[in-house]
C-alpha cells in the first residue's frame, strides 16, 4: 500500500458495533503501519529534514508551563487548548481536564474525568466540553470543573465540540454533525455526511458563527447548517476523489474551518483550498492544493503548510506565491499560526519555529517537547499557547 497518507477504515453507518470496533483496531494496524514509512511522500526512503542552522533574531520568553496528564496519549490524538476570557483549558487522554489562568498558568481547577478523551476542548458561554472515545459528550461547569450533564452521540469524536451558549456542535467519525441543547445534552438535530471507504484518521472541528454552523467532512464537502433548526443552509464541494484505490481517493477536510470576515476558508487533502462566502457558499477563492491542516491569514496573505510540510504563503485571492520554506519537509509540521509579523509552526521533534511572514525565513526556535508537538498551536495578542504531544503547556511571548 502506497504511503501517502495515515488512513483509518471509517465504521460505515449500520454497522454492529462489534464491526466498528473491528475496523477501528484496522485503523490503528494502517497508522502503525504507515508509520514505518514516510506519510507525505511517495518516496519511502526519504527521512525528515534536519533542522539546519540559522540566524536566531528573537527569542521567546517563556510565561509559563505546566504538565497535563498523558497530553495527547498513545493514539493519535490532536487534543488543542481553549481560550475564553481570561482562562485557558486544556485535556489529556487520560480524562484529565485542567483550567488555568492565561496569564500566569496557576491552576484554577482540574477534573479527572477517567474518560478517555479524544475531542476537546471547546469552552464558551460558562461552559467546557469534550468528547471521547466511547462517543460520550462531556460539558464542565468553567467555575469549578463540575460534570453539568453528559450525552450520547453516534460514534467516536476526534475534534473538539463547540458550543455558543444555546447548541454544542459535534462532529463524529461516521459523518454525522449533531447539535446537542446546551442546557442539558439533549438531541436538537443530525446533519448526515456521506462516509467514504478510507479517510485520514481526525476529523475538522464545527465553526458556529451567528445562527450559523460550518463543517468540512471526509467527503471533501462543506456544509453550513442553521443552528436553530438543523436545516441545510448551502454546500459546497472543496474536492472531487480521483484515482483508482480508495487510498488516492481521500479528499478529507481535516483542518479546521478558519471564519475572516465573511469568508470561510477551508483547506482538503488531495483537492483544494478555498474561500467561502459564509452567507451563501459561494466560491469566493479558491486553488489546487493539499493539507490536512487549517489555513491561517495575515499581511494579505493565505498561509498552509502541504502534504510535505512546506510552509507557503499565497497571496490572498490570487494563486501567486509570495514564498515558500521547504525547511521542514516531512517534519510534520502542525497548522500554521500568525502573531505580529511572523507566523508560528510546530514539529514531530517538539520544535516550535517562527517564520517571518514578509520572506519566510525562520528568526527563532525553541524545544517545547521532546515528544513532539501535534495539536495546533494558540495565538493571542503577542503570545503562544503550545501544547505538546507529552503534555507540556507552555505560554511564551514575544519579546
Amino acid at each position: 500500500m502506497s504511503c501517502k497518507a495515515a488512513a483509518e477504515v471509517n465504521a460505515k453507518r449500520g454497522f454492529m458495533n462489534m464491526s466498528y470496533l473491528f475496523k477501528s483496531f484496522i485503523s490503528l494496524l494502517l497508522l502503525v503501519t504507515l508509520s514505518a514509512c514516510s506519510i507525505f511522500s511517495d518516496d519511502e526512503s526519504e527521512q525528515p529534514a534536519e533542522l539546519q542552522r540559522f540566524d536566531q533574531q528573537i527569542t521567546l520568553r517563556q510565561l509559563w508551563s505546566t504538565s497535563v496528564g498523558d497530553g495527547q496519549g498513545r493514539h493519535y490524538n490532536r487534543l488543542v487548548p481553549a481560550i475564553d476570557g481570561q482562562m485557558i483549558y486544556v485535556a489529556s487522554a487520560d480524562g484529565t481536564v485542567m483550567a488555568l489562568d492565561k496569564a500566569s498558568g496557576a491552576v484554577r481547577w482540574r477534573q479527572r474525568t477517567g474518560q478517555a478523551i479524544t475531542g476537546g476542548v471547546g469552552a464558551a458561554a460558562g461552559q467546557v466540553v469534550f468528547g471521547t472515545r466511547d462517543a460520550q459528550i462531556f460539558a464542565l461547569s468553567q467555575a469549578d470543573g463540575s460534570q453539568l450533564w453528559s450525552s450520547t452521540v453516534s460514534s467516536e469524536v476526534l475534534a473538539a465540540p463547540q458550543t455558543d451558549g444555546r447548541v454544542v456542535a459535534v462532529q463524529t467519525v461516521d459523518g454525522r454533525l449533531t447539535a446537542l441543547n446546551a442546557n442539558d445534552g439533549s438531541q436538537r438535530w443530525v446533519y448526515d455526511s456521506t462516509v467514504p471507504a478510507l479517510s485520514l484518521r481526525g476529523t475538522s472541528k464545527p465553526l458556529i458563527s451567528g445562527n450559523t454552523v460550518v463543517a468540512g467532512f471526509a467527503s471533501g464537502i462543506v456544509a453550513a447548517i442553521d443552528a436553530t433548526n438543523g436545516l441545510l443552509i448551502w454546500e459546497e464541494r472543496v474536492a472531487v476523489p480521483q484515482g483508482r484505490y480508495d487510498i488516492d481517493r481521500i479528499i478529507d477536510i481535516d483542518g479546521d474551518p478558519v471564519l475572516s470576515g465573511q469568508t470561510v476558508f477551508v483547506a482538503s487533502y488531495q483537492g483544494n483550498l478555498m474561500g467561502l462566502d459564509l452567507a451563501t457558499g459561494r466560491i469566493v477563492w479558491g486553488m489546487a492544493g493539499s493539507s490536512y491542516n487549517s489555513l491561517a491569514l495575515g499581511l494579505g496573505n493565505i498561509y498552509w503548510v502541504n502534504n510535505f510540510s512546506h510552509v507557503i504563503a499565497i497571496q490572498n485571492n490570487t494563486e501567486r506565491v509570495v514564498w515558500e520554506n521547504q525547511d521542514f519537509r516531512l517534519r510534520r509540521i502542525n497548522s500554521p499560526v500568525t502573531i505580529n509579523n511572523y507566523v508560528a509552526v510546530a514539529d514531530f521533534e517538539g520544535y516550535l519555529h517562527l517564520l517571518s511572514q514578509i520572506d519566510g525565513r525562520i528568526v527563532s526556535r525553541t524545544r517545547i517537547d521532546r515528544a513532539g508537538v501535534r495539536a495546533n498551536i494558540l495565538s493571542e495578542g503577542d503570545t503562544l499557547y503550545v501544547y505538546g504531544n507529552g503534555g507540556r503547556l507552555m505560554a511564551l511571548r514575544l519579546p
